[in-house]
């Protein structure tokens, strides 16, 4: 992972858990639950713009050396485990 993108993803989750701890927050004092639930979220929409970010690092990286280097099965098989991982956290969503 570059150094940059690695900086820029490490402050995302620092904002992500700060918002976390806002939740945690909210619900110690008995916040109103519209509330709460809309910064619950904007917890998720923060994590799966992270999401979206490290598999486009893995997709940019990882798999297109493994197509340069003939690996072409191994990387058929990353995209496809990482497809298959989206859809059951869409499902459990």
């Amino acid at each position: 992972m570059k150094k940059a993108l690695k900086s820029k993803l490490i402050t995302r989750l620092k904002i992500i858990e700060g918002q976390v701890r806002g939740l945690q927050g909210m619900v110690n004092k008995n916040k109103y639950c519209v509330n709460i639930i809309t910064q619950a979220n904007a917890v998720k929409k923060a994590l799966s713009s992270f999401e979206n970010e490290m598999l486009k690092n893995h997709l940019s990286t990882h798999v297109v050396e493994q197509m340069k280097s003939g690996q072409r099965s191994k990387a058929v098989a990353e995209v496809l485990k990482v497809y298959k991982l989206s859809k059951k956290i869409n499902l459990i969503l």
